[in-house]
């Protein structure tokens, strides 16, 4: 059988609001998702036995069984009765611990590929249950829509039509942080503190992206925690300003940072705006043009 070759593509965050504690020791979130063309690339092949494995050209990443790949296969192998492994192999462009949701791709690409190298032919709706299990980020991995609203964990994943394709200056920080201490932050800096969430302002932000509305996608993105990951990272308040001074109309952070992006009118008012940052930046930033990927069922 020839091996399966596919890419985990990354996520924004366009929109984060916490609306909720939840007696499971998660956060109930609104958000917005954005499948972006920076990509990791998986490579799945048969194994002779029930073993899986996975390489990675990743320097640190762990190979072992803590690693969500390895939980999905697994996962899926166990559910649905699968005797055979698989031998995979993880190249990895995707900053870790970068807010950009990599590790979820990753697991979600795992449980599409694997269902391909053994046969199985489950839908993504049959998929969705085990993706869920595997993290609040992976179904929106699963869905044929490049950009969904997340509620729950963000795991109740709601497709938005008509979007067009935007073009973003993605800034990567060499810190990494870690999703529950920003959390945990946050519930910190809440202590005693009623929620409150603008009324209506999900629905602004899905009309502004179906109209491609830059003016008024800058008075609805907004993401909760930038503050309190500002605190453990300056540099994302440094990043954000460098981006709005240099251009860019929204800037905001994706999920629990560090990595900050600017959104553009277009690819070559993106690529001007990278040079700039390029040019005045430190080399210790990675800096990317990307834009919306499309799904096959777009």
């Amino acid at each position: 059988m020839p091996p399966v070759q596919l890419r985990a593509p990354a996520k924004l965050n366009l929109y984060l609001r916490i609306v909720g504690r939840r007696p499971d020791g998660y956060h109930e979130l609104e958000t917005v998702f954005e499948r972006i063309d920076l990509a990791d690339e998986l490579t799945f092949e048969p194994w002779p036995d029930s073993t899986v494995t996975l390489t990675t050209d990743h320097p640190t990443l762990s190979v072992g069984p803590d690693n969500l790949i390895l939980k999905a296969a697994k996962l899926l192998q166990q559910t649905a009765g699968v005797s055979t492994g698989a031998a995979i192999r993880l190249t990895k462009r995707i900053p870790v611990a970068g807010g950009l949701g990599g590790g979820s791709s990753d697991a979600a690409t795992t449980l599409l590929g694997l269902n391909d190298l053994w046969g199985l032919s489950w839908s993504r709706a049959r998929l969705k249950p085990l993706a869920a299990q595997l993290g609040s980020d992976v179904p929106f991995f699963l869905e044929e829509a490049a950009v969904a609203v997340g509620r729950g964990r963000g795991e109740r994943c709601e497709p938005l039509r008509g979007v067009p394709t935007l073009w973003h200056v993605l800034v990567a920080l060499p810190t990494a942080l870690s999703t529950k201490d920003i959390f945990d932050d946050w519930d910190c800096a809440q202590a005693g503190a009623a929620l409150t969430v603008p009324e209506g302002s999900l629905k602004i932000l899905a009309h502004a992206l179906s109209n491609g509305s830059l003016s008024e996608l800058a008075q609805g993105l907004v993401n909760d925690l930038t503050p309190v990951a500002i605190r453990r990272c300056p540099l994302i308040a440094t990043i954000l300003s460098r981006l709005h001074e240099a251009g860019c109309p929204v800037v905001l952070m994706s999920g629990s940072g560090p990595t900050v992006f600017g959104l553009c009118r277009d690819e070559s008012h993106a690529r001007t705006i990278a040079d700039s940052l390029r040019a005045k930046g430190s080399p210790t930033w990675t800096i990317h043009v990307v834009r919306t990927e499309r799904c096959g069922g777009e």
